[in-house]
């Protein structure tokens, strides 16, 4: 007999709810790099049995957000200088091709959902200025989300987007670490941003990809210099 996964009442498995629930505070910071994830103490926190817990923490691991110690249970998985070093060349490498192949093959809908995910990501970083409410800094990750996703959106190949999005995600843990300890969000990013948008709408590939690896490695310094 099959044995049926827990639910919760949306239809959701909970082990699902549990992954996403986990990554997301691994992402911004709430659980520390090296911290352990105690199977109890994880579920009473997010009100999640143990076993769907347990199902969650596995795929965390294998995911890479999560290290199993053997007995010694989960924790999660460190950062390091180096690891940031390497996440960012492999996001140069993989997101210039994309972003080139993307220019490529340009179409008015690709372009038009470029400038409206500028705009919204321009938007929010302004009211930023001005207010500090938590929801602001959720809704600035989002948006700036799916401005770097939708520069590769046209690339062609779904493998190489999701390749995208796995080192989008484990570059927010480095930026909400910093951010938490004070490190402000840079203001010429905006400005950077918009710079990548006029190149790519200009259908300047090097230009582009130039400015993409300079706001990259320019993010890199500043972590370095944050975590040094």
């Amino acid at each position: 007999m099959t044995k049926t996964r827990e639910t919760d009442e949306t239809g959701l498995v909970l082990s699902e709810r549990a992954h996403r629930r986990i990554k997301r505070d691994i992402m911004n910071g709430s659980l520390l790099p090296g911290e352990k994830l105690r199977l109890d103490a994880i579920s009473a926190h997010y009100r999640i049995g143990q076993v769907p817990v347990r199902e969650a923490l596995n795929q965390l691991s294998a995911e890479g957000w999560v290290d199993r110690r053997g007995q010694k249970g989960f924790f999660v998985s460190e950062l390091s200088i180096s690891d940031l070093e390497e996440l960012v060349t492999a996001r140069i490498w993989i997101e210039t091709k994309a972003l080139s192949e993307s220019i490529a093959n340009a179409t008015p809908e690709w372009e038009d959902g470029l400038i409206l995910a500028y705009h919204r990501l321009a938007r929010t970083q302004r009211l930023m200025k001005d207010a500090d409410a938590d929801s602001l800094k959720v809704e600035w990750e989002v948006r700036h989300h799916e401005f770097h996703l939708q520069l590769v959106s046209q690339c062609g190949s779904s493998w190489m987007v999701q390749f995208c999005v796995i080192m989008m995600d484990q570059s927010v843990r480095y930026r909400n670490l910093s951010i938490n300890a004070t490190l402000e969000r840079r203001d010429d990013a905006l400005e950077e941003h918009q710079e990548i948008l006029n190149a790519a709408l200009d259908h300047n590939s090097d230009l582009a990809c130039a400015l993409l690896t300079a706001h990259y490695r320019k993010t890199l310094q500043d972590l370095k210099d944050m975590f040094s």
